[in-house]
């Protein structure tokens, strides 16, 4: 429907906080307007979506409960819907009905249970450009990565389609439905694709929509699997609410958790008592760690790649921990590929019929965040922070007059202090940090300062020493001269010290995560009594 061909050059300034007005006359692309999008969700699926709001599903069935809040764009500050929140009664209720629907569910053959997701992932695709369209109005991805979210999610099923009945053998449902709690920022990739295959695996679902965004994208999502007789819920309301009833309920099987150390301490706290099946991805400052290296030109690319969707995901790589001798040629390197990033609004073009623009990243995923980053940036500067680059709004490209509050120009300050939040935790957004080291042990404290992240890479001439080194990075999977990613299909995925709890997922780890094995199986995860990591990560 559409492809990205819009070429950007940026210019330097010095005010990175300052928002301005493009010299052209951009406006968002007809048939990509908020409304338009939105009115072909509604035909898709009429009863999910009421008057200005969301519905939740329950028991098969829409419902217009909850009170709604008010749904705000990142990209331009404009009311998108209303987002309902349900009562902690009202979610039990769900959890019910939900475990009702998982025992029948949990019996149905597999090549039944094949051929409705198979139906579900198939109309999904139909809706394809209308689920990436929402993902760009409601979080900010531009145009291809929204498109790449959703590839992802429905190319990842099928792929487990093919393979599940080998990955299930004699495994068998789990006691009672998956409960999904993620984050914003990967709706279809990381939240539908694992709903989907927990439904492959014979488990009833249910879903917890993100308050900050993703919301719509997600009832259309699952208006569409519910259409193909998959059981699956859908609410949506306040963590601090719903978490007893979707974390702790004795009829919840398990909990899959994607989010930040904050909520996912709170989490793990509710399921100390449980014994519950779990898997509680958390956030780590992933770093990349450069030694004795000289292959610049291929670190460019990767470096500018990092910036995709202004590193909101949790593999990317916002610290450099870089030796002494190599900061003078690593800034001739990195420094070229921040000033070339270009960022904006997602959906705006010069004429009606141009493509949608080719950027590295929009907003953050809300006014608030890009004020939270901006604070970080200045208290950091204030602990001793040196300020290589700051961008500034001036080289984004936007609509004349539009809001660019949740817009955050690109960043990166060298050595920030001790006491600094951007020294121990993860920004998530387009602000990097750099630290120098003079020693390997050295290179290794910096690089695990986080205690445990999900990735890692190792930039090193020497591949040998660049696999010692590795061995003594504390994350899940370590890149050598490469990055490393969450992966697809056979991979599989977990964090190393406390940025994962519970089992690991991706490939059979997944469909083990979600099934009952053998009594008495040592699953692969970091758990209170044990960790047990796959042979080759």
């Amino acid at each position: 429907m559409f492809s990205t061909v819009i070429t950007i050059t940026p210019r330097a300034s010095e005010d990175w906080q300052s928002a301005a007005m493009t010299t052209t006359s951009l406006h968002v692309k007809p048939g990509t307007e908020w409304a338009a999008v939105l009115g072909r969700a509604a035909e898709r699926a009429p009863d999910a979506f009421g008057t200005d709001r969301l519905h939740n599903l329950v028991d098969g069935t829409w419902r217009p409960i909850g009170d709604p809040e008010t749904l705000v764009s990142p990209v331009d500050g404009s009311r998108l819907t209303g987002l309902p929140k349900v009562s902690a009664g009202e979610a039990q209720h769900a959890v019910l009905a939900s475990a009702a629907a998982h025992r029948e569910w949990a019996t149905t053959p597999v090549a039944e249970r094949k051929a409705r997701v198979t139906a579900a992932v198939e109309a999904l695709a139909d809706a394809r450009d209308d689920l990436a369209l929402l993902l760009a109005w409601e979080i900010g991805k531009p145009w291809k990565l929204a498109c790449a979210d959703v590839d992802r999610a429905l190319d990842g099923v099928r792929w487990y389609v093919e393979e599940i009945d080998a990955m299930l053998g004699e495994r068998t449902p789990l006691d009672g439905p998956v409960s999904n709690i993620a984050s914003w920022n990967y709706p279809m990739s990381v939240l539908v694709h694992a709903e989907l295959v927990q439904l492959l695996a014979g488990n009833a679902v249910i879903a917890k929509t993100p308050s900050q965004g993703g919301a719509t994208c997600l009832t259309l999502a699952h208006a569409l699997m519910a259409r193909e007789g998959l059981p699956v819920t859908l609410l949506s309301g306040g963590g601090a609410e719903l978490s007893s009833v979707l974390v702790r309920s004795p009829e919840i099987g398990a909990l899959a958790f994607v989010g930040g150390r904050s909520n996912g301490g709170k989490v793990a706290a509710g399921l100390l008592d449980t014994g519950k099946r779990h898997m509680l991805e958390q956030e780590g400052l992933n770093a990349w760690g450069i030694w004795e290296f000289s292959d610049w030109d291929g670190l460019a690319a990767h470096l500018k790649k990092g910036f995709e969707y202004g590193k909101q995901r949790c593999t990317a790589y916002p610290r450099y921990v870089v030796q002494r001798e190599l900061v003078d040629q690593f800034l001739a390197t990195y420094l070229p590929v921040v000033q070339s990033l270009r960022f904006g609004h997602p959906l705006a073009v010069e004429h009606d019929d141009d493509e949608l623009p080719t950027l590295d990243f929009g907003p953050v995923i809300s006014a608030g965040k890009a004020t939270e980053l901006r604070d970080r940036v200045s208290d950091a500067m204030h602990r001793g922070a040196v300020p290589l680059w700051r961008g500034s709004l001036a080289d984004g490209r936007f609509i004349a007059g539009q809001d660019t509050s949740a817009y955050v120009a690109p960043a990166a300050l060298l050595s920030p202090g001790g006491a600094s939040a951007l020294m121990h935790s993860e920004p998530f957004g387009p602000v990097d940090t750099i630290v120098v080291v003079d020693s390997e042990a050295e290179l290794l404290a910096q690089m695990n300062a986080s205690n445990g992240a999900l990735v890692a890479s190792l930039a090193c001439d020497d591949e040998a020493k660049a696999h010692r080194l590795a061995r003594e990075v504390q994350a899940f999977k370590v890149g050598i001269n490469k990055p490393r990613s969450r992966g697809d299909r056979a991979e599989p995925f977990g964090g190393r010290g406390a940025s994962w709890l519970g089992c690991f997922v991706g490939g059979e780890l997944l469909v083990q995560a979600v099934t009952q094995g053998p009594e008495n199986e040592l699953l692969f995860g970091n758990f209170p009594e044990h960790s047990r990591y796959p042979a080759a990560i």
